[in-house]
């Protein structure tokens, strides 16, 4: 089980310049959304990162919300969190491969998203991920946003204002 298992984390990576995440939260199961957006700011805080919070409606507009903010405003990383519980019919899975495909196609692009969409077969799952106490799944993604923009900074082009951008 998971639970007993040691699992390596990177320390938080540190800046020299501020860095600004955007926390894009499906509230569906409040409860459990609001534990994982506490976990993604109390780690982002100790990486001395500052954050805004969006909510949407379900997982599949957190993509779209992501796009809109890389096209629109200026943040260096994005916190995808979100919970997908089973239940009786086929929309769990579309759900749950839609909103990763939409993240995963939206990081090939080069924006640095943490993924804290939960994908759980029960509350209790959801709740033991969602506990900054506990797994902090939501300090992971923060944490994963981080860790990419921190990349992003590295790998930089200093492009001296030339050229175009989409």
């Amino acid at each position: 089980m998971a639970a007993s298992e040691t699992h390596y984390t990177l320390p938080l990576p540190v800046f020299d310049r501020p860095v600004k995440l955007l926390i894009v939260v499906a509230p569906y199961y409040k409860d459990i959304a609001d534990n994982l957006v506490a976990g993604a700011r109390a780690t982002a805080r100790a990486s001395g990162a500052e954050t805004d919070v969006v909510e949407v409606p379900g997982a599949l507009e957190i993509p779209s919300a992501i796009a809109l903010a890389e096209r629109l405003a200026e943040f260096d990383g994005y916190v995808a969190l979100g919970c997908v519980i089973r239940g009786e019919t086929t929309h769990y899975d579309t759900v749950c491969n839609d909103s990763s495909r939409g993240i995963t196609l939206l990081g090939l692009q080069g924006a640095a998203i943490g993924n804290g969409i939960l994908t759980v077969e029960t509350r209790a799952q959801a709740e033991v991920r969602a506990d900054p106490a506990g797994q902090n799944k939501g300090g992971g993604a923060a944490a994963a946003a981080l860790h990419l923009v921190a990349l992003s900074r590295k790998w930089a082009r200093d492009t001296k204002g030339i050229g175009f951008r989409a």
